[in-house]
């Protein structure tokens, strides 16, 4: 996003995390419903509801500008921004930044023409319009490998035609616009296309584990979908570089609320281990629980540094495409960790719903998965480190 590092003072800085940290204890957390998690309509009103209130405390998107209701914070600031949204299922929807969203935000930021800006990229930040992020496809097109991509764009005498399948889709069930990948003449490219064009089918939700998910993961179909051609975003044949600019920005927000989410699972199993009598002592004093809740610290610790030293790549205008893959791989292992000890330590009432720390350990497995996953991001790590050369 075309912003500069924030010059917020280290005091006024302190006192907008504390505001945010009372807003998610004292507003946001009270307000989750664990047995309406996948009532999108439901979250969506709670979500804009807690949208109005935390404006009216000076909080709201981390990266967006103030005229849109944004804080511009810098990436090295978001961390503890992001963190504390996180501990709630709620809070990036409150603030709108979770997923497609925010990354959807940010490449647009950098791409929109200024008809796409107005019509699309405006709106999206005021949180009037929503999006999607339409790449994967199933079986035999693109997944972890973009040389399978297969969806289509013709170009025609106004314009272009798409044709293809997509599945899981984040948002599509509750966005208003999508941005196809697709494969033109030149190579993979980005459309935008609204979700009432006749061509743009949704042919179902595809159920996950995850819960609170109120945009769904969609199955779609685009046949003999025309759109003009102001529809393309950014330059043709440059999709695979595009989706490589938005990835970046939406891996390490992914980590930030991803650790504070962790960081909720581990403080409800502490405060249950100094509850809990085992064996005629508090568990808390059984070595193993107590070694448990250590690596859970030392995980969470490790996960903050790696990704604020990303953050800090991002604010200087390096390259992270290396950096956001090793902090991807160690964060969503790493958080996935902790909500897993956070399991075993409450015992049956860890895999219950009875607390919310079952439903973090299944909003944090998908996480290896998503944006690439771990054994992909690996053998990237490897090749980069290598100086291996994949073939054209």
């Amino acid at each position: 996003m075309s912003l500069q590092t924030s010059t917020r003072a280290p005091e006024e800085y302190r006192s907008l995390i504390d505001n945010l940290r009372d807003f998610i204890d004292q507003e946001v957390i009270p307000r989750e419903d664990l047995k309406a998690v996948h009532d999108g309509d439901a979250l969506r009103r709670v979500a804009n509801e807690l949208h109005a209130l935390a404006l009216t405390r000076g909080l709201g998107a981390p990266r967006a500008r103030p005229e849109d209701g944004g804080l511009a914070l810098s990436w090295t600031e978001c961390c503890a921004y992001l963190e504390q949204a996180g501990r709630s299922f709620l809070g990036p929807l409150a603030l709108r930044c979770g997923p497609p969203t925010q990354p959807d935000i940010f490449a647009l930021e950098s791409l929109a023409t200024p008809a796409q800006r107005e019509r699309y990229l405006q709106p999206l930040v005021r949180g009037e319009r929503a999006s999607c992020f339409a790449m994967t496809e199933p079986a035999p097109g693109v997944g972890s490998d973009p040389r399978m991509l297969s969806t289509s764009a013709q170009r025609t005498s106004d314009g272009w035609v798409i044709n293809g399948h997509k599945w899981f889709i984040s948002g599509a069930m509750r966005a208003d616009f999508a941005i196809v990948v697709a494969r033109s003449e030149v190579g993979p490219s980005w459309f935008i296309v609204d979700m009432d064009n006749p061509g743009f089918q949704i042919v179902r939700d595809i159920p996950t584990m995850e819960p609170f998910d109120i945009g769904g993961h969609a199955e779609i179909l685009l046949k003999d979908c025309h759109v003009k051609a102001d529809a393309l975003v950014g330059e043709e044949g440059k999709g695979l570089a595009h989706a490589q600019l938005r990835l970046e920005g939406a891996r390490l927000f992914h980590c930030m609320r991803f650790i504070g989410l962790a960081s909720r699972a581990m403080s409800i199993a502490q405060e249950y281990a100094l509850k809990r009598e085992s064996q005629g002592v508090q568990l808390a004093d059984h070595q193993m629980v107590q070694s448990m809740i250590a690596d859970a610290h030392i995980q969470l610790y490790a996960a903050r540094q790696i990704v604020l030293d990303v953050a800090r790549r991002l604010d200087t205008g390096d390259s992270i495409r290396h950096h956001s893959s090793m902090a991807k791989v160690f964060v969503s292992e790493a958080v996935y960790q902790v909500a897993d000890s956070a399991v075993q330590i409450c015992g049956a009432l860890g895999i219950s719903e009875d607390t919310p720390v079952s439903m973090i350990l299944r909003m944090l497995r998908p996480f290896r998965i998503y944006d690439g996953a771990s054994e992909v991001h690996r053998s990237a790590i490897a090749r980069r480190a290598l100086n291996y050369r994949l073939p054209a």
